[in-house]
């Protein structure tokens, strides 16, 4: 399975799936494609290092966000993905790439969705939100994208406790290493050996309490 990676940061996600193939945990999968909005981000050395071809785009070389939209259809349709995976991405997905790869492109958001998620949910934000509310468990979500926003099939989830004394930077790293990077990885594998399936509008995971996933 051909996988494009889209990342607007650092790419530590990008950098989990990289050694998640390499290292095993990902089968029968190959990155065909980094796609960046941000030309600093450090996910383009990432993806250097690795010899992955990569690209960059952003809205703000175009007058019209129509533009940017096409533009970015082409990237993608051109690399001729099997699976696009938003790995922090920070762009909103056109509903034009929605519709074209069609229950084609997972995200990872930093919560157990449906619990902070939606418009201006996003990095360090949701994070911020968890402690303010004095939530007791966060975690990770990983989710088919369809045109609402964080509204797609959920794929994974991973709960993570939250401490007294956490702050959103001590939060958010210690998902990161606690839900993010497994269960990303995890939920490429899966696809990548047609174990998932979307059933109105829910996700079926053959053998799924086998995979001691809870």
């Amino acid at each position: 399975m051909k996988i494009a990676v889209m990342v607007s940061g650092g790419g530590t996600n990008l950098q989990a799936i990289i050694d998640g193939i390499a290292g095993g945990q990902i089968t029968n999968t190959e990155i065909c494609l980094v796609y960046s909005n941000n030309p600093n981000a450090y996910a383009i050395e990432r993806a250097k290092k690795a010899g992955i071809p990569y690209a960059v785009k952003s809205p703000k070389e175009f007058e019209k966000r129509e533009d940017f939209n096409e533009a970015l259809l082409k990237i993608l349709t051109d690399a001729a993905p099997d699976l696009i995976v938003l790995a922090g991405c920070l762009v909103v997905i056109p509903e034009a790439v929605v519709k074209a790869f069609h229950n084609r492109i997972i995200n990872i958001h930093p919560s157990l969705i449906p619990s902070f998620c939606g418009t201006g949910f996003y990095g360090l934000k949701v994070h911020e939100k968890v402690l303010e509310r004095g939530a007791r468990v966060s975690g990770a979500t990983v989710h088919f994208v369809d045109e609402g926003t964080d509204t797609g099939p959920i794929i994974l989830q991973k709960a993570v406790y939250v401490r007294q004394d956490d702050t959103p930077e001590v939060l958010q790293r210690r998902i990161m290493e606690e839900a993010e990077w497994k269960i990303m990885p995890k939920a490429i594998d899966l696809i990548a050996n047609g174990k998932v399936e979307v059933v109105d509008h829910k996700v079926v995971i053959k053998d799924y309490e086998s995979l001691g996933l809870f």
